[in-house]
């Protein structure tokens, strides 16, 4: 498999090898920090990769830990190209560039939606319209540029080395029509369509199974190719999201990914249902404002 050069990845695979060697070295961030004259937050977000770092702080901080010229040279070639800009940063303003760097590298992904379509399998016309309804007061060209963003993230499923994605979708997910009638319905034919990629599964979990393990809310679960890239789970949350590394944390959501799998309709299933909402939605002859009983 060949590697998607993502800065991203790269900058969080750097972070991790300097924090290997400087353990190695048996040194204290506070002590690299007073050397390199600046802050200990400084050294802890390079070395979570949550920060770009310099060549010349790269090689500084070799010096401090005794590394090898030749070992020294490799790491400040990869500090070379975690700084280098993905195709995303000039929609830095209107997207999370950190997660949509690791979804870039990424071998599989695997996500639970509680609300909506992922943004990997919408169509245009859907994103834009969920996007309206969630921010009316923003500019018409900034949807243009989010959903065109969205769009551009769409070809990790069909280039020559495709992610795997696994979806499971809440029934409220199908059962809700964004955009009005003829956007939803396009929506649905498109998840049918996708769902026949060898790289793409979706399930749908059910309104009968009733409660389950995945109530709390949204998240995906990103699998990289590399054995020193770990998993990163992405938690959704009001704010935006938060980015989970811990191994226990990771334990947790993969084990809530199993069960909610396990308990959803099965693909060739979720797909046949599909295609029905597509032609016969369940809005179309549910009244509006009607009570259960």
């Amino acid at each position: 498999m060949s590697e998607r050069r993502s800065p991203t990845i790269r900058r969080r695979r750097l972070g991790a090898e300097l924090r290997r060697l400087r353990d190695a070295a048996g040194i204290t961030i506070d002590t690299v920090a007073e050397r390199l004259e600046c802050s200990s937050s400084k050294i802890s977000r390079i070395e979570t990769g949550h920060t770009s770092v310099t060549p010349r702080d790269v090689r500084d901080m070799l010096l401090i830990y005794g590394v090898s010229a030749a070992e020294s040279e490799e790491l400040v070639q990869i500090a070379r190209e975690a700084r280098q800009r993905g195709w995303w940063h000039p929609y830095s303003s209107v997207l999370n560039g950190a997660y949509v760097g690791l979804e870039a590298a990424a071998r599989s992904v695997r996500t639970y939606e509680q609300q909506v379509v992922p943004g990997l399998l919408q169509t245009a016309e859907y994103a834009g319209a969920m996007i309206q309804l969630a921010r009316p007061d923003m500019p018409a060209d900034e949807v243009t540029q989010r959903v065109r963003v969205r769009s551009n993230r769409q070809s990790l499923l069909t280039q020559d080395d495709p992610i795997d994605l696994w979806v499971v979708l809440d029934e409220a997910v199908v059962s809700r029509p964004v955009g009005g009638d003829e956007v939803m319905r396009a929506q649905l034919t498109r998840l049918a369509e996708v769902a026949e990629l060898p790289n793409v599964t979706i399930q749908l979990l059910p309104f009968e199974v009733g409660a389950h393990a995945a109530m709390d809310g949204s998240f995906t679960i990103l699998d990289f190719p590399e054995r020193g890239d770990p998993d990163v789970v992405y938690a959704e949350n009001a704010t935006g999201g938060l980015f989970l590394e811990k191994s226990d944390e990771l334990r947790r959501f993969n084990y809530i990914f199993d069960q909610i799998r396990a308990r959803a309709m099965r693909p060739e299933e979720s797909i046949a249902h599909i295609a029905e909402l597509a032609e016969e939605p369940l809005w179309k002859w549910r009244p509006r404002g009607s009570s259960r009983t």
